[in-house]
């Protein structure tokens, strides 16, 4: 059986964080962001709680992924081997977080300092992947926003359809199968965070440094 690549982890974890923290953090995105511009304003409206964690996730995120570049030329000067350090500490940020929605969760209140503190740590766990895809894995597929990737899909098969022949039916053939792959295991990562949740609640997000480890410890070239 032909072992997950390390683009289908992360975007499955993605996904599953995504999902998960949305349902018990009362509406925050932890890898999209800036979606909480719009559960925010949602929540203003209709007197929802969770406000001042959607506040907080895009500064927080913002200075994680500075921090991360930051902590990029200290560990460079120290060779120290820095995409596997970086998913380290993303590896245990998840652990973080899933600690702590397993002691202080379920949230009722998404304002409770509790419900903040976790909703923020998943969000710098994530800023940490986004940092580490940007600067050590920029061939991959985006594995926390599907938009792109989905638009680039539509376009190589509008192509396909079209007719591509030679070495560009080949390059569009690769990028289709890899794309097509990291959008499959964010959605099928949503769906297990929907179900998950609903079956164990905030012990769910227990998952996300199991799956975060094996990433970590994946024999991509790019880690190793």
């Amino acid at each position: 059986m032909q072992r997950p690549s390390l683009a289908t982890l992360l975007s499955f974890n993605a996904g599953y964080v995504d999902t998960a923290g949305f349902l018990a953090l009362h509406g925050l995105f932890t890898a999209h962001v800036t979606g909480n511009f719009v559960t925010l304003g949602a929540a203003l409206v209709l007197g929802a709680g969770g406000t001042i964690a959607k506040l907080l996730a895009l500064p927080v995120f913002c200075a994680v992924v500075m921090a991360a570049r930051l902590l990029h030329y200290v560990l460079v000067g120290r060779d120290v081997r820095v995409l596997r350090a970086i998913l380290l500490l993303q590896t245990l940020l998840l652990l973080l977080g899933a600690v702590l929605a397993w002691c202080y969760g379920p949230f009722a209140d998404g304002d409770s300092g509790a419900a903040i503190a976790t909703g923020l740590v998943l969000v710098a766990a994530m800023a940490m992947q986004n940092a580490a895809q940007r600067v050590h894995l920029a061939k991959m597929p985006p594995t926390t926003l599907m938009t792109g990737t989905t638009t680039q899909i539509m376009l190589d098969l509008a192509d396909t359809l079209h007719g591509v022949e030679g070495e560009q039916k080949a390059v569009v053939d690769q990028r289709l199968s890899r794309m097509a792959a990291s959008v499959g295991a964010f959605a099928f990562g949503c769906a297990a965070g929907a179900v998950l949740y609903h079956l164990f609640d905030v012990r769910c997000f227990l998952l996300l440094p199991l799956v975060s480890l094996l990433g970590l410890w994946h024999r991509d070239a790019a880690i190793d």
